[in-house]
């Protein structure tokens, strides 16, 4: 059966900053197809609030940055892309402002107007207000949506990459709007599809954050990479209605505290460092004083500050706070911690190389070692730029030495049929993603992760029959594609028997004290299919 079939020098796959960013770097110098889940600006780059880190001003540094970074990821941070990336971060933000983002500065002298963030030891966080995201997504996507280089595949979802002798040679793609199963030829493929937080109950991912990118790298060979390190970020609002909204941690940064149900601030408790300890420490915190109390939730308060200040430094939250019943200026909000950012992903060099030949990750999709164990507040943003550039520089190179485009096989769906049992997809998803919160969540135990595994086995085993007996579907895919990135993630936190950075377990309270290399040499970590 025939199938639609697109050639291209680069087929990238993801629509937010890093996929973005990379498309219009080499635009007019290759042929760039840009396939995203949902509309262009649909992604986690449009909800992130807080900023960007970048050292662009005295008394900050190179220096302090990378130190910063490297404490907060506890070790498993690999230097020298920690290195290249933060000195990478005063172009990154020329390029963005070229490209039409204009961050907040300060009206009486014109310098940035730098934010602090936790585990931050200077104030270098960048910012558009609260939507510094927003208004990069924005940007990126008028300067995509112009650019005659770059052809433009909304609602389109990856299905399989196609490789032949280690060598990735195109992709798989469904049009969600008419169910059809196409095919993209590329020289190069770009995997940005983002992280994997929809694996969990409770998130502040958007709903096309299921670990697209990383399960098609995975079943292809590709090597996955500190998949066990999911930071839960310590503040989503809690509200029955309204699902998935981040409360910046930028509010600390201005002074908001965290007090439990009796009203008495405890993070002092926990960490000399308090409210701006980094994420792991304050999101466990937060789980413990809940488990404590029994409460559901603790509360964020920065309502003691000028309201007109508040206001202004955080307009959007105080309107999603207002639809939820919440005057931030006036009283506290309820929040509670939530899957956030995948440290963890494919296994990549500093320009985003996957061990698949042609197959580049970048962005939360990938792991650099730029994070470690524990993501520094706002690098993410820069990681997925810095990624962006120096990928795009790699790839192009790459291409020139690369023979013409190789036609893909034409999609074969055998004898699957259209679903008849569409509740049972919707049942399988639930399922995974309360078994992830339940037993793989802020703490985790022996005893949890070794009925985790036995449960996603069975669930795996169960999806994978589904998905050969039944046309694809985006569900279907998405089931599929959250199924093995939990399975994998189950797999390296049973293997990590230690407590280090966002991967806490009960029953290793003790950290290993080995050098990065030995750790990785102990084969947990990285992870071949």
């Amino acid at each position: 059966m025939a199938n639609k079939l697109y050639t291209s020098d680069f087929l990238v796959i993801g629509s937010g900053l890093a996929g973005q960013l990379f498309s219009l770097k080499v635009a007019g110098k290759a042929s760039v197809h840009l396939v995203t889940k949902s509309t262009l600006t649909e992604s986690a780059t449009y909800r992130a609030q807080g900023g960007i880190a970048a050292v662009v001003a005295e008394p900050d540094s190179y220096d302090q940055h990378i130190k910063d970074t490297i404490r907060v990821g506890a070790g498993l941070c690999h230097p020298d892309v920690v290195e290249k990336f933060v000195r990478a971060g005063a172009e990154v933000i020329k390029d963005l402002e070229e490209y039409g983002v204009t961050f907040c500065k300060d009206d009486t002298c014109g310098e940035y107007e730098l934010g602090l963030e936790g585990g931050h030891s200077e104030r270098r966080v960048l910012h558009v207000k609260d939507h510094t995201g927003k208004d990069i997504e924005l940007a990126l996507a008028d300067q995509v949506r112009k650019n005659k280089g770059i052809t433009i595949f909304e609602n389109h979802m990856g299905v399989n990459l196609f490789v032949k002798n280690n060598r990735v040679a195109g992709a798989y793609v469904l049009d969600i709007n008419t169910g059809e199963v196409e095919r993209f030829s590329a020289k190069t493929i770009i995997l940005a599809s983002g992280g994997a937080g929809r694996v969990f109950l409770y998130t502040s991912n958007p709903d096309v954050a299921t670990g697209d990118g990383i399960a098609m790298a995975y079943r292809v060979g590709a090597t996955l990479m500190n998949m066990e390190m999911m930071q839960f970020h310590p503040t989503l609002l809690f509200h029955p209605k309204i699902r998935s909204s981040l409360i910046s941690e930028a509010l600390r940064g201005e002074g908001a505290i965290l007090v439990g149900s009796n009203g008495e601030r405890f993070m002092k408790n926990y960490h000399p460092d308090a409210e701006l300890a980094p994420r792991d420490i304050v999101a466990r915190a937060i789980d413990n004083e809940m488990k404590k109390t029994g409460a559901d939730h603790v509360w964020l308060d920065i309502s003691f500050k000028d309201s007109e200040f508040v206001k202004d430094r955080f307009p959007a939250i105080y309107e999603t706070c207002l639809k939820a019943g919440v005057d931030i200026t006036s009283e506290p909000i309820p929040v509670v911690p939530a899957a956030h950012y995948m440290m963890g992903g494919i296994k990549t060099d500093m320009h985003g190389r996957t061990d698949v030949e042609g197959l580049y990750a970048i962005g939360e999709s990938a792991c650099s070692g730029f994070h470690g164990a524990n993501r520094l507040a706002s690098n993410s943003l820069l990681e997925a730029a810095a990624m962006a550039k120096f990928a795009a520089d790699s790839a192009l190179e790459e291409i020139e030495q690369e023979p013409e485009v190789d036609e893909i096989p034409p999609w074969d769906p055998g004898e699957a049929t259209d679903a008849d049992e569409l509740v049972v997809i919707t049942h399988l998803w639930d399922e995974i993603r309360r078994l992830m919160a339940n037993y793989v969540g802020i703490v985790r135990s022996q005893k949890r992760l070794i009925r985790a595994r036995n449960r996603i086995g069975f669930i795996v085993r169960e999806i994978n029959q589904f998905y050969w007996d039944y046309k694809v579907t985006k569900d279907l895919i998405e089931l599929r594609n959250i199924s093995l990135v939990a399975e994998v993630i189950i797999k390296m936190a049973r293997m990590r028997k230690e407590c280090r950075g966002a991967h806490y377990n009960k029953d290793f309270p003790d950290k290993w004290e080995s050098p990065l290399d030995t750790i990785l040499k102990k084969g947990f970590s990285p992870i071949k299919p």
